[in-house]
C-alpha cells in the first residue's frame, strides 16, 4: 500500500467499496447510467469529425467512413477492457489505477504518465479547435480572445460541482444532435439532387484505387482522436451510483452509439466531393466541413455548424475533459505521485479544485502558444491514449489470468491481445513527429520513476486486493 496522509485512511465507519483500497469516499456519487453515457457522448461529440474531417479526408485518400468504421471496431475491444477493469477496481484514475493495481506499481504510473499528456492536452486541443470554428464565422476576432473565454467559462462550471456539470452535459449533447441532424438531412438532399457533382457512392468506405491498410491505419492515428472519452467515464467511478458495472456498462454503449454517428455524417460529407482524395493546404484541412454545410445549407448553416462545432469542442467537450483531467491528477495526487495538494477536494462542492484550476492554467497558457495548430496538438493527443490503450490490455491479461488465475481466456485474452494489436498498428502508423514527441514525454516519466525508486518514495497505486 502506499503513503498516505491520515484525512485517506479508511475510518471504521465508511461505507462503500473505496474501503477496499484503502480511500475513503470523498467525491459525490450523484450520476446514474444516463448520465455517464450523456458524458461520454459529449466527451467524444457527436460532431467532433467536424473539426478533423478534411484532415482525416487527405490521409485517407477520401475514405473516412471506413476509418470511422475501423476505428470503432478497435475502440470496441479497448472499451471491452476498460469494462472489465473498472468492475474488478471501481475507483478514480482510470488506467492509471488500472495498471498499477493489475500490471505493475510502475506500470501505473507510466500508464498515467502517458494519458496525462492526453488528458492535458485535451482541453487545450478543444480551446483551439474552437476558436477556428468560431473565426470562420467572426474573422475579426482573434483565435486566442475565444480561447481566453472558453476556459474562464469551463472552469466556473466546473468548480459549480459535477451535477452543475451533468445538467449542462445534457443541454449540449441535445444541441450538437439537432445540428447534426439537420446537417444529415440537407446532406442527403444535396446529394440527391447531385449538387456538385455528388452522387451515392460507396467510395468513402472502399476505392479500390487508393486504399490500402497503411492508408487506413495513419488516417486512423488522427481520426482515434474522435473517440477519445469513453474511457474517461472511469474517471467518475467514484461519482456513479450503481457501482462498477454502470460504469463498464456506459462506456460500450456510448462508444457504439457515437460511432454510428460518426460514420453517417463523415460518409454523407464525402460524397460532397465526388472524385476527390485530397484537399489543397491545412487551412482548407481545417475549414472543410464548414464549407460543405455552406454548400448544402447556404452561409446561414454554415455559421451554425461552425459555432456548433465551436461550442461542442470548446465549452461541452472541453468542459468535461478538463473534469476528467482534473480526476486523473487528484487520484495520482492522492497517492503521492503528483504534489499532493493537488488532491484537496473542496468540502462544500465536493470536487478537486486545486487540480481543475492547474487544467484550466496549462490549458490557457498552452492554447495561447499554440493557437491554429490543430494537426500538431491531435497527434500528440493520440500519442498517450494509445500508449495508455496498450498499458490497459497488459493490465487486463496480468490480473485476471495471472494474478487471479482465472480461465476466462476469451474475454481476458483475446480481447486484450487483439486490442492491444490493433493500437500498436495504429500507434505505428502515426505521424512521426508526434512519436518522437511522445516517446520524449514517456523518457521524462521514466526520469522521474527511476527518481523516485531511488529515494524510497511511491511510484505507483500499488497492487490492488
Amino acid at each position: 500500500m502506499t503513503d498516505r496522509t491520515d484525512t485517506d485512511v479508511v475510518r471504521p465507519d465508511d461505507d462503500g467499496p473505496l474501503s477496499r483500497f484503502g480511500y475513503r469516499q470523498q467525491l459525490r456519487r450523484t450520476l446514474h447510467l444516463r448520465d455517464l453515457v450523456v458524458y461520454g457522448l459529449v466527451f467524444m461529440v457527436p460532431i467532433a469529425p467536424f473539426a478533423i474531417f478534411g484532415i482525416v479526408f487527405d490521409i485517407s485518400r477520401g475514405m473516412v467512413a471506413l476509418t470511422y468504421l475501423v476505428g470503432l471496431v478497435a475502440m470496441l475491444f479497448t472499451a471491452a477492457s476498460y469494462r472489465e477493469m473498472s468492475r474488478a477496481f471501481p475507483i478514480a484514475g482510470s488506467v492509471y489505477s488500472y495498471a498499477g493495481r493489475g500490471l505493475h506499481p510502475w506500470a501505473g504510473f507510466l500508464a498515467g504518465w502517458g494519458i496525462l499528456l492526453d488528458y492535458l492536452l485535451v482541453p487545450t486541443l478543444l480551446y483551439v479547435t474552437g476558436a477556428v470554428a468560431l473565426q470562420s464565422v467572426l474573422p475579426s476576432v482573434p483565435q486566442r480572445g475565444w480561447i481566453v473565454v472558453f476556459v474562464v467559462f469551463n472552469t466556473v462550471v466546473n468548480l459549480l460541482g459535477i451535477e452543475t456539470t451533468a445538467r449542462l452535459n445534457r443541454l449540449f449533447l441535445l444541441g450538437e444532435l439537432a445540428v447534426l441532424a439537420a446537417f444529415v438531412v440537407l446532406s442527403t438532399l444535396a446529394v440527391a439532387r447531385g449538387v456538385g457533382g455528388a452522387h451515392w457512392s460507396l467510395d468513402p468506405f472502399y476505392n479500390p484505387g487508393v486504399f490500402s491498410v497503411g492508408v487506413v491505419f495513419s488516417a486512423l492515428s488522427v481520426a482515434v482522436l474522435s473517440f477519445l472519452g469513453f474511457d474517461a467515464i472511469s474517471t467518475l467511478a467514484e461519482e456513479a451510483e450503481g457501482g462498477s458495472r454502470v460504469v463498464g456498462r456506459a462506456t460500450v454503449l456510448s462508444l457504439c452509439l457515437v460511432a454510428a454517428l460518426f460514420v453517417v455524417q463523415t460518409y454523407l460529407a464525402a460524397l460532397l466531393l465526388p472524385g476527390r482524395t485530397s484537399l489543397p493546404g491545412e487551412a482548407a484541412q481545417n475549414t472543410a466541413f464548414y464549407d460543405l454545410a455552406g454548400v448544402v445549407g447556404g452561409g446561414a448553416f454554415k455559421a451554425v455548424v461552425a459555432i456548433a462545432a465551436a461550442l461542442a469542442s470548446a465549452v461541452a467537450n472541453s468542459l468535461v475533459a478538463q473534469a476528467a483531467t482534473s480526476r486523473l491528477l487528484f487520484s495520482m495526487a492522492r497517492d503521492g505521485q503528483l504534489p499532493r495538494f493537488l488532491a484537496h477536494v473542496d468540502p462544500r462542492r465536493q470536487v478537486p479544485e486545486r487540480a481543475l484550476l492547474l487544467v484550466a492554467a496549462v490549458s490557457l497558457g498552452l492554447g495561447l502558444a499554440l493557437a491554429g495548430r490543430v494537426g500538431l496538438l491531435a497527434s500528440l493527443v493520440n500519442f498517450g491514449a494509445l500508449f495508455a490503450f496498450l498499458m490497459l490490455h497488459l493490465s487486463v491479461v496480468s490480473h485476471f489470468l495471472i494474478r487471479r488465475r482465472q480461465h476466462t481466456y476469451g474475454m481476458h485474452l483475446a480481447v486484450p491481445v487483439i486490442g492491444f494489436a490493433i493500437i500498436g498498428y495504429v500507434l505505428y502508423h502515426a505521424d512521426v513527429h508526434s512519436r518522437i514527441a511522445g516517446t520524449c514525454w514517456l523518457a521524462v516519466g521514466a526520469a522521474i520513476l527511476a527518481v523516485r525508486r531511488l529515494t524510497g518514495r511511491p511510484t505507483g497505486p500499488g497492487l490492488g486486493p
